[in-house]
């Protein structure tokens, strides 16, 4: 048992373990994805706004110049991705060189103000955002015509000087995220490689436990459970118990041994014929006396059983019929009980029933016997005219050594007729 509660302890601690690092695992695969998800939108957002102040530079639709300070000073997807990216302090060298690329990009979105600015003039485009009016063409720039300065404005955000650094943003940008996902990647695979560390653990704990519980089993089936089961099958046979297993079951069958032997001897003393009812088997007064004196009644019930209306049977049926009743009553009982109980008849109509190795908590059990008891005795498939038992029930402990317990039986069989018949009574409870 010490071993099994070590073994359950070193399991539940690599379970612990393994749970611990699972959820590292699927923190890290969640950061990651999140990671990948913000790099994405970075990228997207920029090539977004180089899309629509190329747009605007190329046609001058408003909707363009509208879309692009939306998304710079309202959406910010750009300055979002980046605090995504900046949650975790393991990737702040990676995202100081991400923050510098982002630094470039917003200092070329001057140059695409620049262009939005020769556009609005070329235009003569009243309603723009504010930040524009901070924006002030060259003298030369002033002098060209709205044609020309539309090339200009054109020039400025798809000539190949506005793509080279575009492009030599995007590289450090792009070298930047691809340092992110390495350092998220490697997390992952760290957090892979301790999880099958931890598979390997606790699968080397479960098969400890289950060679640990093999051998409880095997220990407990030798010392216990074959013993026990043993000794079933000889008390069946009625033969004595073979005293092996653990020390407590050899001195439980040592003990048997002994009160069998005592049991065996004075039930041989016993004549059949002097000690047993010719009409029905059961036990007659002679044999309930003899067991009354021998029973530990201190482990007993005694159950007093009597036909309720038998005379009236009898008086119709005839007294055939009635001693057909009490067979089947016998019967029933046999049926009911155990063979180590002992079923008397010590009058006309009443039967007693000592219960041996009982104790006071089988109360249930009992009622649930006598129940199926009157079930069948109310059974008329034989021919038999239906009839009932009343029942009174007292426990050995439940007595004084120096009282008379059939007399208690007695009472409470007595106050089982006054209920209504066809019930039982429990002399304890009275």
């Amino acid at each position: 048992m010490i071993l099994a509660v070590v073994i359950f302890i070193l399991t539940m601690m690599s379970m612990f373990l393994l749970t611990h690092t699972f959820k590292n695992l699927s923190g890290t695969a969640v950061e990651n994805t999140e990671l990948e998800k913000a790099s994405h939108v970075l990228m997207d957002a920029s090539d977004y706004l180089t899309e629509k102040v190329q747009r605007f530079t190329l046609d001058g639709d408003e909707a363009f110049m509208n879309d692009y300070f939306v998304e710079a000073f309202e959406t910010k997807n750009r300055e979002k991705a980046i605090e995504t990216m900046s949650k975790d302090e393991k990737y702040s060298a990676s995202l100081s060189q991400l923050q510098k690329a982002m630094d470039e990009s917003v200092r070329l979105m001057d140059q695409e103000y620049y262009a939005m600015k020769l556009v609005v003039e070329a235009k003569n485009i009243t309603g723009y955002p504010e930040i524009l009016k901070g924006v002030s063409l060259s003298s030369n720039d002033e002098k060209l015509t709205p044609d020309e300065k539309m090339i200009k404005a054109t020039s400025l955000v798809l000539g190949d000087d506005y793509y080279n650094q575009k492009n030599k943003i995007r590289e450090n940008m792009q070298k930047s995220l691809d340092e992110l996902v390495k350092i998220s990647n490697d997390e992952e695979n760290k957090a892979m490689q301790d999880m099958t560390t931890q598979l390997i653990v606790v699968g080397i704990m479960s098969v400890i436990q289950t060679a640990a519980i093999l051998f409880m089993i095997v220990l407990t089936s030798r010392l216990g459970i074959k013993p026990v089961l043993t000794a079933v099958e000889k008390i069946k046979d009625e033969d004595p118990i073979p005293e092996i297993g653990a020390n407590e079951f050899r001195y439980l069958a040592h003990t048997y041994n002994k009160m069998y032997s005592i049991y065996k001897g004075s039930l041989d003393r016993l004549n059949f014929k002097a000690s047993h009812d010719e009409l029905t088997g059961a036990y007659n007064r002679s044999g309930y006396e003899l067991l009354l004196s021998s029973v530990d009644m201190s482990s007993t019930h005694m159950i007093l059983f009597d036909l309720d209306n038998f005379k009236k049977i009898n008086d119709s049926f005839g007294h055939k019929t009635g001693d057909e009743i009490l067979i089947k009553l016998v019967n029933t009982l046999k049926r009911n009980f155990r063979n180590d109980d002992y079923i008397c008849r010590i009058g006309g109509d009443e039967f007693v029933v000592f219960m041996v190795h009982s104790n006071e908590m089988q109360r249930q059990l009992i009622k649930t016997k006598i129940e199926h008891i009157n079930s069948q005795l109310h059974d008329v498939k034989d021919g038999l005219p239906p009839i009932s038992v009343s029942v009174g029930i007292v426990h050995g402990l439940d007595v004084p050594a120096d009282s008379n317990i059939f007399e208690k039986a007695d009472e409470a069989m007595y106050k089982a007729k006054q209920s209504g018949k066809s019930t039982l009574s429990f002399y304890s409870e009275q």
